[in-house]
């Protein structure tokens, strides 16, 4: 099986889970670039189906375009805080932008059942835009009753909410683009903050202090330091190498990560990491072991029973990638048991997960453990800003006529897939 690390490492070729004996292979590849190559000609154009004229690169369409947005409910806090842009209310700050030019925007958060805003409002759309923090899965069935879309953006990372072979089948070829690097940083600094809030067994620590009481030996008892300890990343994409990159200030005995093909040795010595080549042998080692891989048919599962198994008794995983890499009651028994020491992270299958999701409550045999909050690692105020941006960047594109899309940001285009980010699917 091929893994490929989050934010556009490419996997390599497809084959089973992942580990290097005669059952099981690599999993994880590093990015290709060569989707470039798919950079739009310079050449006008001219444009098929609904317009007739000739449209070059500085042509603005025409026609009336409604963009359909699935945003979540910010509430009273996003009036409060107008840098909220990722909410129902303030709608990533282009709602006048695009009326100023006689575009349609529709808003909501209601994307569940058949009869959601969402479902009806898709199928005279064409733009729509998602978000990974409140995921409207565009599934084969939505695709095909959308007969006007033509561009589906992911205002953050991760188009995994979208049926990716169905898309490059729609209208001709339904273009998928997210904002690349928006969040990494803010992803990266959140996997750093949840291993020291677990290592050092701050949240049982916080809750005795609210309860009124103070027993040091209580959280004491299971608090370490993280320096000495080994850590290894699942993918070192831009979100993995940036949290290897900030935990060598901690001094850790070792900083490791399982990739399909390694870092450069120069780019190894500089950041202090070593690659292991084979996935259980990294997880044995790991004192903690965070994942920033993708989700896609080859890691939905990933860490299941078996897997979790070979990690080191008493081991941190930390998660911050997609919920559905991991099998949520298999996590939960591990944690339980004292197998996991602690588990963390801020990404859920289902999304919003529902009140009797395992992972909200799950704890260790001390009562701690659990460093799950909502999906807001890579939605700081600072992110916000940088995929709203980037969000208008590529309606802008599209809208001008251009079609200039910078190619790190294209998942599929023109019918076919402009990167392997997502793990080998269905050609053209």
């Amino acid at each position: 099986m091929v893994l490929l690390s989050r934010n556009l490492r490419s996997f390599g070729p497809s084959v089973s889970r992942g580990l290097h004996t005669s059952s099981k292979a690599s999993l994880l590849a590093r990015p290709a670039f060569s989707r470039a190559a798919a950079a739009p000609s310079t050449l006008p154009r001219r444009l098929s189906g609904q317009l007739n004229s000739i449209r070059t690169l500085t042509t603005t369409r025409q026609n009336q375009v409604k963009v359909l947005a699935v945003l979540y409910d910010g509430g009273q806090h996003a009036k409060d805080v107008p840098g909220l842009l990722g909410t129902t209310e303030n709608e990533l700050g282009i709602r006048k932008w695009l009326e100023d030019q006689g575009h349609t925007l529709v808003t909501t958060s209601d994307k569940e059942g058949e009869n959601s805003k969402f479902d009806q409002e898709l199928v005279d759309a064409e733009i729509i835009i998602t978000t990974p923090f409140h995921p409207g899965y565009l599934t084969a069935e939505r695709l095909a009753k959308a007969k006007k879309l033509k561009l589906a953006v992911t205002a953050g990372i991760g188009s995994d909410h979208v049926d990716l072979n169905a898309a490059n089948k729609t209208n001709g070829g339904v273009t998928v683009a997210e904002v690349t690097g928006s969040n990494v940083v803010s992803v990266a600094e959140h996997v750093v903050m949840t291993i020291l809030v677990l290592i050092r067994n701050f949240v049982p620590a916080h809750e005795q202090i609210e309860r009124g009481d103070w027993n040091v030996a209580a959280v004491a008892k299971q608090e370490y330091d993280l320096e000495g300890k080994t850590v290894g990343t699942v993918a070192i994409g831009r979100i993995g190498e940036r949290v290897l990159r900030r935990l060598k200030a901690f001094d850790c005995k070792e900083l490791l990560y399982y990739d399909y093909q390694p870092l450069s040795a120069e780019k190894e010595k500089e950041i202090g990491c070593r690659r292991v080549e084979n996935l259980e042998e990294m997880l044995a080692q790991c004192d903690v072991v965070t994942i920033n891989a993708p989700l896609h048919e080859k890691t939905r599962g990933l860490f299941n029973k078996d897997l979790i198994s070979k990690m080191k008794k008493g081991s941190y995983l930390i998660n911050t990638a997609r919920g559905a890499i991991v099998v949520k009651e298999d996590v939960a028994d591990a944690l339980k048991s004292g197998h996991l020491a602690g588990y963390g992270g801020d990404v859920w299958f289902p999304q919003p997960a529902p009140g009797d999701h395992p992972l909200r409550t799950a704890k260790n045999p001390f009562g701690g453990g659990n460093a799950m909050v909502p999906h807001m690692s890579g939605t700081s105020l600072d992110a916000q800003k940088r995929y709203a941006d980037g969000t208008k960047a590529i309606i802008d594109s599209y809208l001008s006529g251009r079609e200039d899309y910078k190619p790190e940001d294209l998942i599929v285009h023109k019918g076919d897939y402009a990167t392997k980010a997502y793990g080998q699917r269905e050609k053209k």
